[in-house]
């Protein structure tokens, strides 16, 4: 079991949640923990693609945020190179108050005809990626449960990013997108012209919020060490203002049954879909 000399974290949430919440987040483990910390950020996906080669597996990180598809597909491994970090954020959001979850948040254009996912037959939508929940797999589950698939739209684009659906939406360039319900309230905080542009027609959810995990290698203590840094954020009291600032209200202890639901709706999408499971 390794104390690596500096912990080295990696989010594949950003663009989204800006890189600048998961900064506060290292330093605040850094100042708990006495030691060196540094935080690289994957954008290209919202986590290690199934089947893929992933920097856990190769001691290259060792904590790390991602959706959970990917967690998921991690831990069909023989000796799966990650383990929940059983510690996990909780955002303002007042249809689940205090909860470590978020939702699917389905955009249209603010003049677009459409009032429901119905109304999208045939039109175009856009996706951040294919590990993502909020922005992929929500809408597959949708999709299977009235008996369609990708189909059932004209044409589909992989965006890069949430960022980069929500303004293909806005400028009419597709025509819906499923977001992070946080990345949408972050986006619009910053970029409030974005919301006179944009509407959402339907809410999915609650979902159990993207996981932290830890490289399996790393010593018990100092996993143990982990959880206790994350969990002091917000304890008894109010976040960081670093963190507040992009609606954390605190780390909340979560254990892979808060995951269990979302893990066998996953499986039954795939199969339903025809994807290998």
């Amino acid at each position: 079991m390794e104390h690596p000399r500096e912990l080295r974290f990696l989010s594949y949430l950003s663009p989204g949640i800006p890189r600048a919440f998961y900064e506060a987040v290292v330093e605040h483990v850094r100042q708990a923990l006495g030691r060196r910390a540094s935080l690289s950020v994957e954008s290209r996906v919202s986590g290690p693609m199934r089947g893929a080669e992933d920097p856990f597996s190769r001691g290259e990180a060792d904590v790390g945020f991602m959706c959970a598809p990917s967690f998921l597909w991690l831990l069909e491994h023989e000796t799966p190179p990650v383990e929940l970090l059983p510690a996990a954020p909780v955002f303002r959001d007042d249809r689940a108050p205090g909860r470590p979850v978020y939702f699917s948040e389905l955009v249209v254009r603010r003049d677009s005809s459409a009032g429901s996912l119905l109304d999208l037959r045939g039109r175009s939508w856009a996706y951040n990626d294919p590990c993502s929940l909020s922005g992929y797999y929500n809408l597959l589950k949708k999709l299977a449960e009235m008996g369609e698939d990708e189909r059932f739209f004209g044409r589909r684009r992989c965006s890069g990013s949430h960022l980069n659906s929500m303004a293909m939406v806005a400028s009419g360039e597709v025509d819906a997108a499923s977001i992070d319900s946080n990345v949408l309230r972050i986006r619009l905080r910053f970029a409030p012209e974005l919301g006179e542009r944009l509407r959402v027609i339907e809410t999915w959810g609650p979902f159990p919020i993207q996981p932290v995990v830890l490289r399996s290698g790393l010593h018990p203590e100092l996993k143990n060490r982990l959880r206790a840094a994350l969990l002091a954020i917000g304890e008894g009291a109010h976040a960081p203002p670093a963190l507040a600032g992009f609606g954390l209200e605190r780390f909340a202890p979560v254990t892979y049954e808060h995951y269990a639901s979302e893990e066998d709706a996953l499986r039954r999408c795939e199969r339903a879909l025809g994807i290998r499971s």
